[in-house]
């Protein structure tokens, strides 16, 4: 009998276990492999979007899966449960445990943050790959969000981005004059130094804004996203290349007390996951862009061109010289823009010898 009676004590014990449900918010409960845990994830995305819309909702379905369902997360759109520029906040104030968007939209906010999503002419994605996980990237990034509460990790790349589509041609850098364009981050800045007018827009409102001449131009993402947007229809003109994201990773963020509530094992999956997830999203994005270049190329009433050369360089030069201007103002912004660029010219050497002789011989 009093056999009987402690295995069925131990067995209550786990059932009760088992079925509670513990969020983010209940840090005194003991942190074990039996706990549930439901989360909610805003997003700057459109609902379902391709590519950037439904990394995150990968990201929620294989964490569901490979946790046994311990791990559940809702995924919000942008604008559903917040503006899809209000990600950081949210997360931040512990609003929501998660989120995910790009870095570069904290510009103002945390600007030194950019350099985790794209830096005009800097790294590639292969490049932002090995600095983040290998050159010391990622404890930087840890260390700037730790006053806002938050843990990040990088979770997606989409690869080097077209340059825009115009409603008007490029041929010098006087064009670039007057020009209303919808760009975010540095690349912004970049385009009002040479004298247009930079526009933040989420991605659900591009297509009307350059339809109805709000905007003259915009960069979005490329062929992939930009064929699902529409843009063709809006715009004649594609620029390439995309010198203001030459492979922006896009980043998922952890409300702190939310992450530190997790057990070791799904602190593991999380991680893991993420890195999956940029992997995946590589591939994906390299898949599509070809699919629908072939489309736009065959389209009559589009004109797939490069930027002029001169163009390109007084882009460059204006980017290399603000992002002197800030790490001269902003310690934060000079703590990291060191080490990045440090590790940019050790890529650089070779991936010129590697990866650029290569494709050159190829093409």
């Amino acid at each position: 009998m009093k056999r009987r009676e402690f295995v069925g004590g131990v067995a209550a014990t786990a059932g009760l276990a088992a079925c509670t449900k513990t969020g983010s918010n209940a840090s005194d409960a003991p942190r074990t492999n039996q706990q549930r845990f439901e989360w909610s994830c805003v997003t700057s995305w459109p609902p379902k979007f391709p590519g950037l819309g439904m990394a995150v909702e990968n990201l929620a379905t294989r964490l569901d899966r490979a946790s046994g369902g311990r791990l559940k997360i809702k995924v919000y759109g942008g604008g559903e449960l917040v503006p899809p520029f209000e990600v950081f906040d949210a997360v931040s104030r512990g609003a929501v445990e998660m989120g995910h968007d790009a870095s570069y939209y904290h510009k103002g906010k945390v600007d030194a943050a950019q350099f985790f999503t794209a830096i005009p002419f800097g790294m590639n994605y292969m490049e932002l790959n090995a600095w983040i996980y290998y050159g010391g990237g990622h404890k930087l990034w840890r260390e700037l969000y730790q006053p806002f509460n938050l843990v990040p990790f990088l979770c997606g790349n989409t690869g080097v981005q077209m340059g825009g589509w115009f409603n008007r041609e490029i041929k010098s850098v006087a064009d670039l004059k007057g020009l209303k364009m919808r760009i975010p981050g540095l690349g912004g800045e970049v385009l009002r130094r040479a004298g247009g007018t930079p526009v933040t827009l989420p991605g659900a409102e591009i297509f009307t804004s350059l339809q109805t001449g709000a905007i003259d131009a915009t960069e979005w993402v490329g062929p992939y996203n930009d064929v699902s947007f529409g843009l063709h229809k809006a715009a004649k003109y594609y620029y390439y290349p995309g010198w203001q994201e030459p492979g922006p990773g896009l980043e998922c963020i952890i409300n702190r007390e939310a992450w530190e509530s997790l057990p070791d094992d799904l602190q593991s999956l999380v991680e893991i996951t993420c890195q999956a997830i940029t992997t995946d999203m590589a591939a994906e994005y390299s898949h599509g862009n070809a699919n629908s270049l072939q489309q736009l190329v065959a389209d009559p009433t589009v004109d797939v061109r490069p930027f002029p050369a001169d163009v390109l360089q007084h882009l460059k030069s204006i980017a290399r010289n603000l992002v002197e201007e800030l790490a001269a103002k902003d310690p934060t912004f000079a703590k990291i823009s060191k080490p990045y660029y440090e590790y940019l010219a050790k890529m650089e050497a070779n991936t010129r010898i590697s990866e650029r002789a290569y494709l050159d011989t190829r093409l």
